[in-house]
């Protein structure tokens, strides 16, 4: 199988961080030129990354991935141990996707000061900012998001937690992580974990290489290549 991903797409990075902790080592990470290029619906017509290729299928969005990792692989998976669990996690993931990761995507197009609408990041913001509440009242008190192991819930927080710390404050907007206590708290311990760590770092190299230019010069040398230059 083949994993189409990227650094900084939080939406693959919590796709990565399942697949390693699951112990799957038959997925072949990727970014094909594309991806680079613009062009993915060539490949999944929704057009956007992580796509998951197997032998039989075209597979994308990421929770769809998630769960289709899961009953692939039923000895390994990360739902939790018990229905009221595995509620939970999936709770979590969705307000990890849909309240914190997709209103950040949205708010991002506010990064310029000289266009910037403040209506647009107030409204935005409050979304993240429900979402981290809600997020608040659910999340464990333990290690780990759900009960006593690592789940699809952490798989899904980290790359969003990293999205809230990193991109959030170029916005003019406090970091929404700092005026909770668990979810902070939570932040804190998650980071150490060998996993955690490695999508992170994953994570921070994609944002290096945005910010120095290097992710650039990589869509301009995909796009001279489509072009037979």
């Amino acid at each position: 199988m083949k994993l189409i991903s990227a650094d900084l797409s939080p939406y693959s990075a919590k796709v990565r961080m399942q697949i390693y902790a699951m112990g799957l080592t038959d997925i072949e990470f990727d970014l094909p030129q594309e991806v680079l290029i613009g062009k993915l619906a060539k490949i999944s017509p929704i057009g956007r990354i992580p796509v998951l290729l197997t032998d039989n299928a075209t597979i994308p969005e990421s929770e769809v991935i998630a769960e289709y990792l899961d009953d692939r692989y039923p000895d390994q998976a990360l739902l939790g141990h018990t229905p009221e669990e595995r509620a939970q996690v999936r709770l979590i993931s969705r307000i990890a996707d849909t309240y914190l990761m997709n209103n950040i995507f949205m708010v991002l197009s506010q990064l310029d000061p000289s266009s910037r609408e403040d209506a647009v990041v107030n409204l935005l913001m409050g979304q993240v900012e429900r979402g981290m509440g809600a997020l608040e009242q659910h999340i464990g008190s333990a290690e780990y998001a759900v009960g006593d192991t690592l789940t699809r819930a952490d798989c899904t927080l980290v790359p969003a937690l990293f999205m809230c710390e990193h991109t959030v404050p170029l916005l003019g907007v406090e970091n929404p992580i700092l005026v909770t206590e668990k979810v902070a708290a939570y932040w804190q311990k998650i980071q150490n974990h060998e996993l955690a760590a490695k999508v992170i770092a994953e994570m921070m190299r994609g944002l290096i290489a945005r910010r120095d230019g290097s992710e650039k010069k990589m869509v301009l040398a995909a796009m001279a290549a489509a072009r037979g230059e």
